[in-house]
């Protein structure tokens, strides 16, 4: 109930009603109530103000002292009711206007009543009732306002609560006053027959003792639950916030209040559907009521279409079907059907047929030994293009290509192919001979027998045994003969070689398995195992490829060649300085503008508050509850949103604060930021609707699945979060308190940068830092300068998120530990800084401490670090090192003569560099000790020469930051 009692007053109240048990004033003839003693009140008929006759009591012995006059009513029966409300008018004699009256008049009279199960009291015993209460009069009359007929009537209301037997008595006590009653009224309040959300709710009297009664609705016709309706009657009589909903059935949509069915031509699949939709294109609904409609003839629905899909049609044939022949190898490629049916999940399957050169009939592929082989498959390709291996030499084949889709199972018809008829070629082989040595082999063999063409090259493929799909080698030549040296000694590798001719390349020429000798082996802990294992990783460096079917990946021939990214790859560049990317949009703080509603209005879109449906409390925030629920817009799908309300008893600047942070986050739009999707401001309480996340903050998340992550993920997240902060720094915004538990998890363990109430917006000056005017300062996730001066700048952020990098690797561990803030500033401005946590790559550490460089102007960019996470994501072999499992002195390598990469391009006259290897994320000498010839080519170091004066620097920094190995 509390999830949705704290909206109630975004809601109108319900009307409410009374009953009436009793009302003397429309009584025709005498009352009959009973007076004791007899001389004490008396009943009597007076005229009102339009001449009506009404029957009163009235009593006024104030002459004599000593009065005890009471006056019963009969007995009322309750109906159910615990509480009653008593209505009296009366008028009252002032006793200083009576003249010769003793000190016994009053200007009082006591209300009494006693609880009956049936109507059989006869006598007035007072120690039977119970007191309500002592009335005493607003205003009193006197002997002129008598003359003038000014009589001042007062009312006066009390209530009786906890009645649990069939009805009451009221009874009246006079102790000496001049009285007149002019009528009472007794009646009870209930809540009225009502309907909201579908859903009915009955007459409901209200619970006593100002308790609320919990009434259950009932769903209207054609209409089912889809949460239990409930209401809550109030002791007021009206009807609180409605909890829960009923819903039309398929084929019914609400309409004035009602489930009425979707006419012709229109349905409604869901329930949760809010309206009737016109039928999808090629179906049609001729009845109402349609919870689907049917399709077309020729058309039709896969089992797994959602209703709303157009219903479609099996494809056309595919078109262009190409063949190239390879001697006993054939490509083929074609191109989509003209018409793909209305549906985008087309597959290809190819049909293989061979036809004996003695003339017999064609006979299936299947049918052949070994039968040849489809890559990547023959069925259900989603690529048009298959490359087929192993046919027999000198042979007929043709090959048909049907499209289908989802519904082709569907249809009656008969499929549609595409056909070529093609003749394979004689196969290239060729003939092994060897010789070994300790760390080489030499192969001999002969040129193929049968060639097609002239041999033009030969290729040379070798792996250790066993290890063929972790790491295998590709070597070319043209000749007939080659030694492959770098090998291991004592080591098995497995060898194959082909040709390629004019035709095409040939088969392998068979495997040949060969063992290097043991001669000079050396045992772990020889003084000699420093230089051997040198000479072995020398050796190694070879044109080392990944070898693929060229055409499956590229859909064209092509030679030989390496296995590269895309020259063409995006690439993050940053702006001298750190400025603003030209083109991009800046942000606007809404303390900027004259009236901050405005900002509101501006950045946020505002939303009816029925579009919003509360499911739980979540949790609580610095303005207010936090709750977790549903947001319905029209034309949109129905999404779970996070719910930020303010609480009751704001002040104006709480408001404006509290609206602030979604004039901020309105601004932004970026997949790594929270994403605002409205504001409620119209009616209380005052609402911010934002997306919601699923694992809730990042530090939470990551202690509840500690170590259940690889070091991949974790970049992931950290690439994630870098991306947001960068595209932040690009709008000129400096976030202040970035740290884990500012950070938003979604299930797609997407995060997502959150919480702006310390943001703070930087000048036009790159350079320029906000200053506070106080407050508090998350001192453990905060630059030294900020502490400090508290000026804040895009580089604060940045310290900021290597703390964040921190707190990610080491699973939501809490920064610098126990150290109270006093000592973590000392701690900080000494020159610590926290050490790599438990299992910690080295890179992704020296990344951090780069993040921590004291000088502001030091710290790299965040589209800097972005591009460096993205190339450790690609390069994991560089996260193997560990930071925790080596011995070194100087994080920034200064022993090893240069301290940046700068600094170390300039001194093997290289500078001309710096720019590629910044934007490529290159930004710590660690980060390139890892490169190699193609990441050179692909930030556009192609030229050869360079490329080997880097790379033979940087096997120079291998060897002088060789590790120390714990033993």
């Amino acid at each position: 109930m509390s999830s949705a009692l704290w909206l109630r007053e975004a809601f109108c109240p319900l009307l409410s009603s009374a009953v009436t048990l009793l009302d003397s004033m429309s009584a025709l003839g005498d009352l009959g109530w009973e007076a004791y003693p007899a001389e004490g009140w008396e009943e009597i008929t007076v005229m009102d103000e339009k001449n009506t006759p009404m029957r009163t009591y009235q009593v006024c012995n104030v002459m004599e002292a000593s009065q005890n006059n009471w006056l019963r009513t009969g007995h009322i029966a309750r109906q159910g009711a615990r509480r009653v409300y008593v209505e009296m008018k009366f008028t009252l004699r002032d006793c200083n206007s009576l003249p010769g009256v003793p000190g016994t008049c009053k200007e009082t009279f006591n209300l009494y009543y006693h609880e009956s199960d049936n109507g059989g009291l006869r006598h007035v015993r007072e120690s039977q009732y119970t007191k309500i209460d002592t009335i005493a009069a607003d205003e009193s009359f006197t002997q002129t306002d008598v003359g003038d007929r000014v009589m001042k009537l007062n009312t006066e209301v009390r209530d009786i609560g906890g009645l649990t037997m069939r009805g009451f008595y009221l009874a009246f006590q006079d102790v000496g006053a001049c009285i007149a009653l002019v009528s009472v009224r007794v009646f009870f309040k209930r809540c009225p027959h009502a309907a909201h959300n579908l859903a009915l709710f009955p007459d409901t009297v209200t619970g006593g003792d100002s308790a609320l009664v919990e009434v259950r609705g009932s769903c209207v016709g054609d209409a089912q639950e889809l949460e239990p309706p409930r209401m809550f009657c109030g002791a007021d009589g009206g009807w609180l916030v409605p909890i829960g909903r009923c819903v039309c059935k398929p084929g019914f949509e609400e309409r004035e209040g009602r489930c009425q069915p979707c006419r012709s031509g229109f349905y409604k699949a869901s329930s949760l559907d809010a309206l009737c939709s016109k039928c999808p294109p090629h179906s049609h609904s001729p009845q109402e009521r349609a919870a689907e409609c049917p399709c077309l003839e020729g058309f039709h629905r896969a089992e797994t279409d959602p209703r709303s899909m157009a219903c479609t049609r099996p494809p056309s044939a595919p078109e262009s079907l190409v063949s190239t022949v390879n001697e006993t190898s054939v490509a083929l490629e074609w191109t989509a059907p003209q018409d793909s049916g209305g549906r985008s999940d087309v597959t290809y399957n190819v049909h293989c047929s061979w036809c004996p050169g003695s003339g017999g009939a064609c006979l299936p592929c299947g049918g052949i030994a070994g039968g040849p082989h489809f890559l990547p498959r023959q069925l259900e390709l989603t690529s048009p293009r298959v490359l087929v291996t192993d046919l027999l030499p000198r042979t007929n084949y043709t090959f048909s290509v049907e499209a289908l889709n989802g519904i082709s199972d569907l249809s009656p018809g008969p499929r549609r192919m595409v056909s070529v008829n093609v003749t394979t070629r004689q196969k290239v082989s060729v003939v092994l001979k060897e010789r070994r040595s300790r760390d080489s082999v030499t192969l001999a063999w002969q040129e193929p027998d049968r060639a097609l063409g002239t041999v033009l090259d030969y290729e040379v493929v070798y792996y250790e045994k066993n290890q063929r799909e972790q790491n295998y080698t590709v070597l070319k030549t043209r000749s007939n003969i080659m030694t492959v040296d770098g090998l291991k000694p004592g080591t098995a590798y497995v060898f194959r070689v082909r040709a390629r001719t004019d035709g095409g390349y040939g088969v392998y020429g068979g495997e040949i398995e060969l063992e290097t000798s043991h001669e000079d082996v050396l045992a772990i802990g020889d003084p000699g195992q420093t230089s051997v294992l040198a000479m072995s990783v020398a050796g190694g460096v070879v044109l080392f490829v990944l070898l693929v079917t060229c055409f499956i990946v590229s859909g064209r021939h092509c030679g030989y060649i390496k296995a590269k990214q895309d020259p063409e790859e995006d690439k993050m560049h940053c702006q001298p300085g750190g400025g603003q990317i030209p083109g991009s949009r800046t942000y606007i703080h809404p303390h900027t503008y004259e009236d901050p509603n405005q900002a509101v209005r501006d950045f946020a879109q505002e939303i009816e508050v029925s579009s919003i449906r509360i499911e739980r409390v979540i949790g609580a925030g610095e303005f207010g509850e936090v709750c977790s629920g549903r947001l319905r817009l029209p034309s949109r799908r129905e999404i779970c949103v996070a719910i930020k309300s303010l609480k009751a008893g704001y002040s104006e600047q709480q408001r404006r604060d509290f609206l602030g942070e979604a004039s901020i986050m309105g601004q932004f739009d970026h997949p790594n930021i929270i994403r605002l999707e409205g504001v409620v401001t119209k009616c209380k309480p005052v609402m911010i609707i934002t997306e919601f996340m699923e694992n809730g903050s990042l530090d939470t998340f990551l202690k509840k699945h500690d170590g259940q992550f690889t070091i991949i993920q974790l970049l992931g997240m950290l690439r994630g979060i870098a991306a947001g902060m960068k595209y932040l720094s690009e709008m000129n915004y400096v976030h202040r308190d970035l740290a884990a538990r500012n950070i938003l998890v979604n299930g797609n363990l997407v995060c997502k940068v959150s919480d702006f109430g310390l943001s703070r917006v930087l000048e036009d000056d790159p350079e320029a830092a906000y200053t506070t005017r106080g407050g508090k300062i998350p001192i453990r996730w905060t630059a030294p300068e900020a502490i400090a001066y508290r000026k804040f700048t895009s580089a604060s952020d940045v310290w900021s998120y290597g703390i964040v990098m921190w707190e990610v690797v080491s699973y939501g561990e809490r920064p610098y530990w126990e150290m109270s803030n006093q000592d973590v500033i000392k701690a900080i401005d000494e020159g610590y800084r926290l050490p790599a946590p438990m299992d910690c790559p080295l890179v992704l550490h020296q990344l951090m401490l780069h993040c921590w460089e004291k000088g502001r102007s030091e710290r790299p960019k965040f589209c800097q670090i972005v591009s460096t996470l993205e190339q450790l994501i690609r390069s994991p072999g560089s996260l193997k090192q560990l930071a925790n499992s080596t011995i070194w002195q100087d994080p920034s390598l200064t022993d090893l003569g240069t301290s940046t990469v700068d600094e170390w391009l300039d001194s093997i006259k290289m500078g001309q560099y710096k720019e590629h290897f910044s934007s490529s994320g290159y930004i710590t000498l660690d980060s390139v000790l890892s490169m190699d010839t193609s990441e050179l080519g692909n930030m556009g170091v192609t030229l050869a020469g360079h490329q080997k004066k880097i790379l033979t620097s940087i096997q120079s920094l291998q060897s002088e930051q060789e590790p120390q190995v714990h033993v």
